[in-house]
């Protein structure tokens, strides 16, 4: 890598190209000088690499901003396109609706204000154009108010340039920026408060902030801006390099921004209703998602803010590097921990992390990349941040009762795997007492699922080992041992007859007997004699035990044999069995269930109605508030009908695209034949070649390869349209089955459960409190790091050492919370389909507390017009 490219990228870093030094106003002169060197044979590449560190580098902006400043006093034609390129960058940004590009840019225009590259009026021009667009959307009569998640996040774009920008516009163009501010005013003044109902990663916070009266993130950004402009616009939080070069760059020409526009706002529905303006409202959700939801999980003193805005800049920092080095968790940790603020920001740090892992409905990235990024950040920082991750997961473990479903189940996963890094060491000893909650307690369920993925990720003695320092906890590790096989040794008479077909069925399996012949053996010798279910049994747990030594055994099994599986086990009823016996087989290994139940769907031998039917089959329906077993075969499901349909949309796109691309290709290939025919010239009455006869084969040939690609093209994509056809029927099917179940199953529960019908809740049942003797209180040290006292209140108003929840009230809980949890994640597939679950499911003889949790999670109001 050449220098120059080099010391762009290290820009403010504390690293050797700079002599390890730290001072900005050096790195600026020193990258400046070499640039400038460089400049006149490689001026493309260095505007090109400039723009893309601009972009990547967000948090280092105000020093390319001061580089492109002192570049313009020596060529002008360079700083000239540097803001025509970045001018076209924001406009395509915004035509295709890149969030992060369209906020970095208008970051770094803002930066070359600063730099007296751009003139001021041009950023407030940019800023007027997206609060029109915005003030526009909201407008009950001539917007789509539906869209109000475009026109929120053009305001925050604006409101988030001031901290970088506010002093210079409020110097140079007063007037101009206070119109800017009066016409946000005016839009905060008709917009409708965001509610964040179904989307807290914590059940009853976004009640509070109602009833409190709590501002939204837009209302509390607006805030803090507002308090920096009564502080003068003075912060330290953003570096201001551009200041100790202002006497140079006062001199250099300023350029006007050209035109910039914004996307035509989506035509509102022909038809106003609750569900067609829902389904836009939850489009622009999902194209302007919320890119923050503050967890606030350690007290206000743990962060060492100075005033309200450094909160959100350095929230800015640290969400940029996330987001621009997902691919390198080693370069993310170190620009983490090197961010351009005087002050202290690990509990921050963790807080915006953990917001991240948590933010629903899902992460920008896969889970496995916070989790990563926590790894790394512990070693850089070893005598911080790990204490303040476990001051986090103590914080979350308190008010674990009310943490949202689907952000429990993600917890319990990063919490297993974080600890799989760190010998599988905590100091279990401080939630021994769990032990003496009942097994439904929301702390006791979560010591023992992460006990469980702990097994999963290494091995049952190397768990029980991590937990000598409570050993009553092995009460809570998952049965230890292998397959359950029934047919392991003979036992009775019956079981005699069918270990002997096991056996057989064993033998022919070895011999590689075709899938025919053992369909043949098995209904002339097996279900002749002694009935269906004798030979399901027989052949399900032989199968499962000749693929129960690795995932390969298993799959070489179910592709061989899969026939003999599918002949059984025909109906939703048989496959319910079938699953009943993939279970019974591993009733000690919840992951091997599941990863085969997954298998076999996969393969199609069982659909995903048969295992919404066996997951709410009593037993299971049993387990839903004590175990994640069932939740995860029932999400495995959801999820593989929902990648189905996924990846034939990308299929059928693509394919669209290659049969426009063969339509071209045909009419070329065909007007070549015809431009090379129409040469063809009569002598004495016959037709002579006016080309070469070798060409006119050629081109013949061409024609004829091109129509028959188009029509092969064309008849994949009609294939692959009736399997999306056919798998939107599948995914209609499955969540009204499983809808139904979901009210079926609730109905009875709830009926029996204590509510407080004006807030849609489940109390408490004083009859079934269930509360240990707390004469002898079990000893817990101080968080130190959290400060909270011995005795601290978990499971919301509930002492440690008791839960005040009965086992009903904590099962409809739990349900309803995975309900909401389902819709959520799933609320694109479930839109299309809400019609007819209207009809069928969400009627109103549907339990409210049922339908709330529904609509809460397609972020749909219960009463609709």
């Amino acid at each position: 890598m050449s220098s120059w490219r080099t010391l762009l990228l290290r820009i403010g870093d504390n690293c050797p190209e700079y002599g390890g030094t730290s001072d900005f106003k050096d790195h600026i002169e020193t990258c400046y000088g070499i640039l400038m060197r460089e400049l006149d044979h490689s001026k493309d590449d260095i505007l090109t690499f400039l723009l893309q560190c601009a972009e990547q580098l967000p948090h280092k902006i105000p020093l390319y901003g001061t580089v492109v400043g002192l570049l313009n006093l020596e060529s002008e034609d360079f700083a000239r396109k540097v803001v025509e390129d970045t001018q076209t960058n924001l406009q395509d940004a915004l035509h295709s609706g890149n969030c992060n590009r369209i906020r970095i840019l208008m970051r770094f225009l803002t930066m070359l204000m600063c730099s007296k590259v751009l003139q001021p009026g041009s950023i407030i021009v940019v800023f007027e154009t997206l609060l029109s667009s915005a003030a526009t959307t909201v407008d009950e009569e001539n917007g789509n108010p539906s869209w109000q998640a475009r026109a929120d996040f053009y305001i925050t774009c604006i409101l988030s340039c001031l901290p970088w920008g506010g002093p210079e516009l409020i110097e140079q163009v007063p007037e101009e920026i206070e119109r800017v501010m009066v016409g946000i005013e005016a839009y905060l003044s008709i917009r409708k408060h965001a509610c964040d109902t179904g989307f807290s990663a914590f059940e009853f916070d976004d009640e509070n902030k109602k009833v409190h009266g709590e501002k939204d993130f837009l209302e509390d950004l607006w805030e803090r801006i507002q308090a920096l402009s009564s502080n003068g616009w003075n912060l330290d939080s953003v570096p201001r390099p551009h200041l100790s070069f202002e006497a140079q760059l006062v001199a250099g020409k300023s350029y006007d921004l050209g035109p910039i526009s914004c996307p035509e706002q989506p035509a509102p529905p022909s038809v106003l209703s609750g569900v067609t303006c829902g389904r836009q409202k939850h489009e622009a959700e999902m194209n302007y998602p919320r890119r923050l939801r503050r967890l606030n999980i350690f007290p206000e003193s743990k962060i060492e803010g100075q005033q309200p805005i450094d909160r959100f800049i350095v929230e800015e920092y640290l969400l940029d590097v996330l987001f621009f080095f997902n691919g390198c968790r080693k370069e993310c940790a170190s620009f983490m921990v090197g961010l351009p603020v005087p002050f202290r920001y690990e509990y921050l740090m963790a807080e915006t992390i953990f917001s991240q892992l948590l933010l629903l409905p899902q992460p920008p990235f896969k889970p496995i990349y916070y989790t990563l990024v926590i790894i790394d950040l512990c070693k850089a920082l070893p005598g911080a941040f790990p204490s303040v991750v476990a001051g986090a997961v103590r914080s979350l473990f308190e008010r674990i009762a009310d943490l949202d479903m689907e952000c429990r189940t993600r917890l319990i996963l990063w919490f297993s795997h974080h600890l799989s890094n760190f010998q599988f060491f905590w100091p279990w000893e401080e939630w021994a007492y769990v032990l003496e909650l009942p097994k439904w307690a929301p702390q006791r369920v979560f010591v023992q699922e992460v006990l469980e993925r702990e097994v999963r990720l290494s091995y049952w003695e190397k768990i029980r080992q991590s937990i000598e320092s409570a050993p009553t906890l092995e009460d809570l590790l998952p049965p230890k041992g292998g397959p359950n096989f029934k047919y392991s040794a003979e036992d009775g008479s019956e079981k005699a007859e069918a270990h002997a077909f096991s056996v057989q069925l064993s033998s022919m399996v070895k011999g590689r007997v075709t899938s025919q012949e053992i369909i043949s053996w098995v209904e002339e010798s097996v279900i002749s004699v002694h009935g269906f279910t004798v030979a399901l049994e027989v052949v399900i747990q032989t199968f499962l035990d000749i693929g129960s030594k690795s995932f390969t055994h298993l799959i070489t099994v179910l592709e061989r044999y899969g026939q003999v599986i599918a002949k059984l086990c025909p109906d939703l009823d048989k496959q319910v069995i079938l699953i009943d016996e993939v279970s019974s087989y591993w009733k000690n290994n919840a992951q091997t269930k599941a990863i085969t139940i997954d298998r076999m769907m996969g393969y199609r031998l069982i659909s995903n109605l048969a295992i919404v039917n066996w997951v709410f089959s009593p037993p299971n329906v049993e387990q839903f508030h004590s175990s994640d077993h069932p939740w995860e075969i029932l999400r495995n499901a959801v999820e593989k009908t929902y990648n189905r349909v996924s990846d034939l949309r990308k299929e059928i796109s693509s394919l669209e695209k290659a049969v426009l691309s063969a339509e071209e290709a045909t009419a070329k290939a065909k007007t070549d034949l015809e431009a090379a025919e129409s040469k063809l010239t009569v002598v004495n009455g016959e037709p002579v070649m006016g080309e070469n006869p070798a060409r006119m084969k050629r081109l013949k040939s061409y024609a004829e390869k091109a129509k028959e690609h188009e029509v092969s093209i064309c008849d994949s994509l009609e294939a692959k349209t009736a399997l999306l056809t056919r798998a939107l029927q599948e995914n209609e099917a499955l969540f009204v089955s499983m809808y139904k179940s979901f009210s079926n199953v609730l109905m009875e529960r709830l009926h029996h459960a204590s509510l407080d019908e004006k807030k849609g809740v489940v109390l408490s049942d004083q009859l079934e409190t269930m509360a240990v003797d707390s004469e002898e209180p079990s000893a817990m040290e101080v968080d130190k790091e959290n400060g909270r006292p011995e005795k601290s209140l978990a499971n919301g108003e509930r002492e440690r050492n008791s839960y005040k929840m009965g086992e009903n009230q904590q099962w409809c809980i739990s349900t309803l919370g995975y309900i909401k949890a389902f819709s959520r994640q799933y609320a694109t597939e479930i839109w299309p389909h809400v019609e007819k679950l209207d009809s069928e499911v969400f009627t109103e003889n549907a339990h409210p507390l049922f339908r709330k949790a529904v609509f809460s999670g397609l972020r749909r109001p219960i009463h609709e017009e």
